[in-house]
């Protein structure tokens, strides 16, 4: 019997109109798509490969958690204004 898991994923627009979907939960998984449907299908298939990999790394195996989608929950974004300071 096959398991499943749902990770949580963040997507992002660039500055150059692409979206950048990331999943926290497995280190350097993350893809992108000139639209939220693009970048989302390609996201699938970078967690797929994730897993493939995972599959045959320990190591990298248990650098992912299983357990954030159960330990976490969205709350939301916001946007926060600082001056920069005079570096100089």
């Amino acid at each position: 019997m096959k398991q499943s898991h749902n990770f949580k994923i963040i997507m992002i627009q660039d500055e150059d109109g692409v979206f950048v979907a990331s999943v926290p939960a497995i280190p350097s998984c993350h893809s992108q798509g000139d639209t939220y449907e693009e970048a989302s299908k390609h996201i699938e298939e970078a967690i797929r490969l994730c897993l493939k990999v995972a599959q045959h790394d320990v190591e990298y195996r248990n650098s992912i958690d299983f357990n954030a989608s159960s330990t976490s929950r969205f709350i939301g974004i916001s946007d926060i204004t600082m001056p920069i300071p005079n570096f100089a």
